[in-house]
């Protein structure tokens, strides 16, 4: 019989369409090899509504709480009086909370897996014997002093403080959890910087990509005009680093590339398109799609995916499903932060819009695309199989009677 496992995430893991989506669930798939699985997660998109029952019958127990986002957003404002940061308190719910405090008394999970600083206070306070691991992911706090720099007035106070009360958070985990792991080896490094007197066991653990999903081989019908150039972002369109990129390459980059390339298109391909992303759609070539069932043919088309990141921590999906693709993708720096491709050969690399511009330009003009685009399949090939990437959780997270 297998030994149970808790795993808490924000949201509900399936269908996984978007990062934390994807990731989590190859997670929980990986460790289900070895674990009954009880999961606790929150749902904020009605549109996920039809895939609970999938995601139940994966699950020896389920608390899958509905999460108004309109109402988690006005009553997170507690956190000001709490002291709690408002993204912890915007994912707060009593039923999940009783939920979690009833399998760690009468379950007794073997292991306590958390995905996401924000679901960290469900189990930080409760008495537990089982080793607790929290996937950070990303080192959130920087996120938020990213944002905070980037803004002034009222939002820049309410940024800072999300900042430091993410930090402290952040600072708890280090100490109080077993093992804390990260999407790469440079955001496991920049946490050890920021919490250097952490006693958690620091891992960066890779995202991969379904390969054989995302296989250029594939049978994709064109969803545009192919036989003019075509450019390609995908994500999810209320994530503000998503939004940036897009504004910035809309508004900056695609103006100089239609200077050479005057039909150039850019396609915004993802769901929750926030406002600034929709006016865009106002400008000539510009096309914002919302929510597609399928982003492959968009991709599959496309001159270049294009991951112009301003704002940007950890890995980048689209950067890897696109390569998986066979794709030439053009990226910012910290588009390809945590990915191992070679710039110039499996990706290109631009971090001002006069050179993102000429990357653009030269894949629709020249033949590099093709080669570019095999080599960055192959990159993906031999380094991003997920198995592989999730291999490095085995010495913590396996149990020792399925070691090898």
């Amino acid at each position: 019989m297998k030994p149970p496992l808790l795993f808490l995430i924000q949201r509900l893991p399936y269908p996984p369409t978007k990062g934390e989506k994807i990731r989590a669930l190859q997670i929980f798939m990986y460790l289900s090899q070895w674990y009954e699985m009880h999961l606790g997660c929150l749902l904020d998109d009605p549109a996920d509504a039809e895939h609970v029952d999938t995601m139940r019958a994966m699950c020896a127990s389920a608390h899958i709480a509905p999460l108004n986002r309109r109402v988690a957003t006005l009553l997170c404002l507690r956190g000001l009086l709490t002291g709690d940061a408002l993204s912890v308190a915007y994912f707060q719910d009593r039923g999940l909370r009783r939920w979690v405090r009833d399998v760690m008394t009468r379950v007794k999970p073997a292991m306590v897996f958390v995905y996401s600083s924000n679901m960290a206070p469900y189990v930080l306070d409760l008495p537990r014997s089982a080793p607790l691991a929290i996937d950070l992911v990303d080192v959130d706090s920087e996120k938020w002093r990213a944002y905070a720099d980037a803004l002034t007035g009222p939002k820049r106070w309410v940024f800072r403080r999300e900042w430091h009360k993410v930090a402290a958070l952040e600072q708890r985990i280090g100490g109080e959890a077993d093992m804390a792991s990260f999407v790469s080896d440079a955001e496991a490094a920049l946490y050890e910087t920021l919490v250097p007197n952490h006693t958690a066991t620091v891992l960066g653990v890779s995202n991969g990509v379904d390969h054989r999903y995302f296989d250029p081989v594939g049978s994709y019908a064109p969803v545009y005009d192919t036989a003019v150039p075509n450019y390609v972002f995908t994500g999810t369109m209320d994530y503000k680093p998503n939004a940036d990129a897009v504004v910035w390459f809309a508004t900056e980059i695609l103006p100089i590339v239609r200077r050479t390339l005057p039909k150039a298109q850019f396609h915004i391909v993802g769901h929750s398109p926030n406002d600034a992303v929709l006016r865009l759609g106002q400008i000539d070539g510009v096309h914002v799609t919302g929510r597609v069932p399928d982003v492959r043919p968009y991709v599959a088309h496309a001159t270049a995916s294009v991951a112009p990141m301003r704002i940007a921590r950890g890995i980048q999906n689209k950067v890897l499903e696109a390569m998986s693709l066979g794709r030439p993708v053009v990226v910012t720096s910290g588009a390809l932060e945590g990915i191992d491709a070679v710039p110039g050969k499996e990706v290109l690399l631009a971090d001002d819009a006069d050179a993102f511009a000429a990357a653009c330009v030269a894949l629709a003009s020249g033949n590099s695309g093709p080669a570019i685009g095999q080599a960055a399949r192959d990159c993906v090939l031999q380094r991003y199989d997920w198995s592989a990437c999730l291999s490095r959780y085995d010495a913590f997270l396996r149990p020792a009677e399925n070691q090898q």
